[in-house]
C-alpha cells in the first residue's frame, strides 16, 4: 500500500503540490490523472524518496520509500523510458541492478521474457526505439517481484500490443494484490484499467472516486444535432435557462452550411417537436451520452497549463485600419528587433 497525506511542495516561488492526500490500496490499479503540469510526476518522485516534500509524509508499507529494507522488494517504479546507460545492453543493465540489489541473475531473464525483450538482451539500449525503452524500463521496475508498482505514462511509445500487454500487466499484477499505481494525462486508456481514480489539477486532489462512480456522476445524456438553421437553434431555447446548447466540432461529410451543436438538459421527444413548429432542418438528430474523457476534460479544463482554441474555432475579426498615405520610407535605419526568447520554468512539475 502506497499512502500520501498532506504532501506540500514548492519549487522557489512556485507551489506545486498544495496538501496532497490519497492512498493506493494493494490489490487495486489506482488510476492517477490529471492534465500535463498537475503535479503527478512530482507526486511520484516523492513518493520514491527522489525528491524531499516540504510538509506531509509519503510512505510505502508504512514507511518512507528511504526507509525500506528492499527498495526493489518494495516499489518497482517506471519514471523514465530512457533509464538504462545508452552504451549498455538490456541484459548487462538488468544484470547490474539485480547484482546491486541482491537479486537472483536468475530473474534477469525472466524479467526480459516477461516484458518480450529476451529477443534483445543484448541490444544495446541507444539503439532501443522509445516502446523498447519502456519495455527494458519495466522490466527493470519488475527485476525484485515488488509489493508495490508506480507506472509514469507506462504506454508512451507502445504499440497497440504493448498497450495491452501493459493494461494485462497492472490487472494481473493488482489480481496478485500488489498496489499499483498508474499515471495518465489520458483518462480514457486510465479508466480502461484502474479500479479507483484520483483526479489531479494544479497540485490538488480534485476528485477520489471509482471509476464506476466517476462514469455514473458525469454520464449524462444529451443530443447531437447537426444543422444549417443555428440562429433558429438558439432561439429555440433563448428562454430556457436549464437548457445548455454548445457548438462542437462538425465531423467530415456535411453540407458547407452546417454546424454541430451538442443540447443538454431538455427531453428528446420535446426538441424534435421543437425542430418540427420551428421549421429546422437537422442532418443529424441523436441522443448521446457525455463520454468519459469529456467529463474528466470538463473537470480538469480550469486546471490544465496550457489550454489552445478549438480546431475550427473563428479567429476574431480584425478591427479595421484607418486609411494611411503611403510614402517611401525615410533612409535611416530601423531598430532592431529583440530576439525572442523560451520561457523557462524553475523545476516545473509535469
Amino acid at each position: 500500500m502506497m499512502e500520501l497525506d498532506g504532501v506540500c511542495k514548492s519549487f522557489g516561488a512556485k507551489p506545486v503540490l498544495d496538501h496532497v492526500s490519497f492512498t493506493a490500496p494493494d490489490g487495486v490499479v489506482t488510476g492517477f490523472v490529471g492534465p500535463n503540469g498537475a503535479g503527478k510526476s512530482t507526486t511520484m518522485r516523492i513518493l520514491l524518496g527522489l525528491i524531499a516534500p516540504d510538509g506531509g509524509a509519503a510512505l510505502v508499507d508504512g514507511v518512507p520509500y528511504a526507509r525500506c529494507s528492499a527498495p526493489m522488494a518494495s516499489v518497482g517504479a517506471v519514471l523514465d523510458a530512457r533509464c538504462a546507460p545508452k552504451n549498455r545492453s538490456a541484459y548487462a543493465y538488468l544484470k547490474s541492478l539485480a547484482y546491486t540489489n541482491n537479486i537472483p541473475k536468475s530473474r534477469v531473464d525472466e524479467v526480459l521474457d516477461l516484458t518480450g525483450l529476451a529477443s534483445a538482451r543484448m541490444t544495446k539500449a541507444g539503439r532501443f526505439s522509445l516502446g523498447m525503452g519502456q519495455r527494458l524500463a519495466i522490466a527493470a521496475a519488475m527485476l525484485g517481484d515488488p509489493k508495490n508498482l508506480v507506472l509514469d505514462e507506462p504506454v508512451n511509445g507502445l504499440d497497440a500490443e504493448g498497450v495491452k500487454w501493459v493494461r494485462d500487466l497492472c490487472r494481473n499484477s493488482a489480481a496478485a494484490g500488489r498496489a499499483v499505481l498508474l499515471s495518465s494525462h489520458l483518462m480514457s486508456e486510465v479508466a480502461l484499467t484502474a479500479d479507483t481514480l484520483v483526479i489531479i489539477g494544479h497540485g490538488r486532489v480534485l476528485q477520489c472516486t471509482t471509476v464506476a462512480d466517476f462514469v455514473a456522476e458525469h454520464s449524462r445524456p444529451m443530443i447531437s444535432v447537426v444543422t444549417p438553421d443555428a440562429d433558429k437553434l438558439h432561439a429555440m431555447f433563448a428562454h430556457s435557462p436549464g437548457v445548455h446548447v454548445a457548438e462542437t466540432a462538425l465531423a467530415d461529410g456535411y453540407p458547407h452550411d452546417a454546424r454541430a451543436f451538442t443540447i443538454e438538459g431538455a427531453d428528446l421527444k420535446a426538441v424534435a417537436r421543437g425542430f418540427a413548429a420551428n421549421r429546422i432542418v437537422a442532418y443529424r438528430f441523436a441522443r448521446e451520452q457525455v463520454s468519459l474523457e469529456q467529463a474528466y476534460m470538463e473537470l480538469t479544463h480550469a486546471h490544465a497549463q496550457y489550454v489552445a482554441a478549438p480546431i475550427g474555432a473563428q479567429p476574431p475579426a480584425m478591427p479595421a485600419s484607418p486609411a494611411v498615405q503611403m510614402t517611401p520610407p525615410a533612409p535611416s535605419a530601423m531598430p532592431a528587433m529583440p530576439n525572442p526568447t523560451n520561457p523557462t520554468t524553475n523545476g516545473g512539475a509535469r
